[in-house]
């Protein structure tokens, strides 16, 4: 055989293409309310707060005014954009067109900021007010209204997720009057804490519960009326300084600060959903450019429709 026969040898390339393992939509959004907005801002509702009857003082006595509490909460637009180009001399030179490939990484992307924006709206500032003009920080908010569970509860020291975390959760929103017949619970938990529930017998043996748990390949998604949500975006205290700085002698990148709420308890604000455009630039050679845009913004509607477990 001719020693030049390799000249006649062939590469073969792969036409197959996947994006990087990553969060590929919102999965948070389906577990809050959604209100579409325009404007600078947005009061998302319209708060009425808890006055006490009083026993009628006799006949023809006055007429008693209570002063009902009233308070606003708000919301603001937070603008997210991603973009990217394809030269058409690049696409001549690949056995793909990779415009749709951009186009999915582009709305994954915009589908994690919407997250974290829904994060953020549980675990951070909130504003109030005529005018939103007043800051209702986590700390306060949520200290004062006893809406944290301990790291420390079912255990004599710090632990990760647990059922005695979560029995003291569903317990501060009954003590808070949540009505679970018309509320489902939400909670987003990272792969730590989906495994820590795996340490719990409750949790794996459906001897210790009316059904078995539902559990989808290994991710717990239903337990004891909490709807777990996967999400490896939930922050450490080192994230919320001002939560970090109320809790003592915890080291902060060995904490979660992880979330429970029910479905009103948290509102995402659409002033401009998820929106995907496709055009050629003249001004770069009428390259093809990718562009995903939107504009958001979360907030919780009450502090006690919410909460923290503080997990290690």
């Amino acid at each position: 055989m001719s020693f030049a026969v390799t000249t006649a040898f062939v590469q073969q390339y792969s036409t197959m293409t996947e994006l990087l393992l990553q969060q590929k939509m919102s999965r948070l959004r389906g577990a809050v309310s959604t209100q579409g907005f325009k404007g600078k801002a947005a009061s998302v509702v319209e708060q009425f707060g808890i006055t006490s009857a009083q026993r009628n003082a006799g006949r023809n006595s006055d007429t008693p005014i209570m002063n009902t509490p009233q308070d606003k909460r708000w919301a603001y637009p937070q603008d997210y954009d991603w973009g990217d180009l394809t030269d058409d001399q690049d696409k001549l030179r690949m056995l793909i067109d990779p415009t749709s490939q951009y186009a999915q990484a582009g709305a994954a992307a915009l589908g994690r900021a919407m997250d974290d924006e829904i994060i953020a709206g549980v675990l951070g500032s909130n504003n109030t007010g005529e005018n939103g003009s007043s800051a209702t920080g986590v700390l306060s908010a949520y200290n004062s209204g006893s809406q944290v569970v301990a790291a420390t509860v079912g255990a004599s020291g710090n632990t990760g997720l647990n059922v005695a975390k979560l029995r003291a959760a569903k317990k501060i929103l009954l003590k808070s009057e949540v009505d679970f017949e018309s509320e489902e619970i939400f909670c987003a938990i990272s792969a730590q804490q989906n495994d820590n529930l795996y340490n719990e017998l409750q949790v794996i043996n459906s001897d210790y519960s009316e059904g078995k748990p539902l559990i989808d390949g290994k991710v717990i998604r239903k337990f004891m009326g909490f709807n777990f949500i996967h999400s490896e975006r939930i922050p450490g205290a080192t994230n919320y300084a001002d939560l970090a700085a109320g809790v003592t002698g915890y080291t902060l990148d060995t904490i979660w600060l992880v979330p429970f709420w029910v479905k009103s308890g948290v509102t995402l604000g659409m002033w401009n959903d998820i929106e995907t455009k496709i055009d050629k630039r003249a001004d770069k050679r009428f390259a093809t450019q990718i562009y995903v845009k939107g504009t958001f913004g979360s907030t919780r509607t009450q502090e006690k429709l919410t909460g923290i477990i503080t997990c290690y």
